[in-house]
């Protein structure tokens, strides 16, 4: 069930996803994608929406936040282990993804606010308080940030489900 496509065997519509990932992977096709590729629909809507979040006014360490919250609640060890690993490419220190990881309030504040907001966000299927929303913004965070935060967290609802769905590693 679920076993993963080669360029070959996956629809035609996952075929040039799959080419241009193995490209960026050193000729490697992640299992993850290799396994998605059954589903072209799924596969380029994930990736588009990554792009489309990865363009957000939010900074990339907050994109990050937000990517490992949503990761660490739906307990998807392939996105938390990736992600841990772009934050460190990113230069955050290790310390910010233990934390992400052991599910501990954030030391820096604003990321804090980031982690607590997505939660909120989350728990509340968007029906948060203006309490929450204000948190948000006493942190210098915006209305549209609050959007993205919407948009990252549908984004990778979508990745970490469907990787847990093929056992994705």
């Amino acid at each position: 069930m679920f076993a993963p496509q080669t360029v070959e065997t996956a629809p035609a519509g996952s075929r040039a996803t799959m080419t241009a990932m193995a490209d960026a992977w050193g000729g490697v096709v992640p299992d993850a994608v290799a396994r998605l590729a059954a589903s072209p629909e799924l596969l380029t809507g994930f990736l588009d929406m990554t792009a489309r979040f990865d363009q957000c006014t939010l900074e990339p360490i907050a994109r990050e936040v937000v990517i490992m919250t949503v990761a660490v609640h739906n307990d998807c060890h392939i996105c938390i282990a990736q992600h841990a690993g772009k934050l460190r490419k990113l230069g955050a220190p290790p310390e910010l993804a233990a934390a992400l990881r052991a599910r501990r309030p954030l030391d820096d504040e604003r990321l804090e606010a980031v982690r607590t907001f997505t939660l909120e966000v989350m728990a509340t299927a968007g029906a948060v308080d203006a309490r929450a929303v204000q948190a948000f913004a006493a942190h210098g965070f915006t209305e549209r940030n609050a959007l993205e935060v919407v948009l990252g967290i549908g984004t990778y609802t979508i990745s970490t489900f469907a990787n847990r769905l093929v056992r994705a590693v």
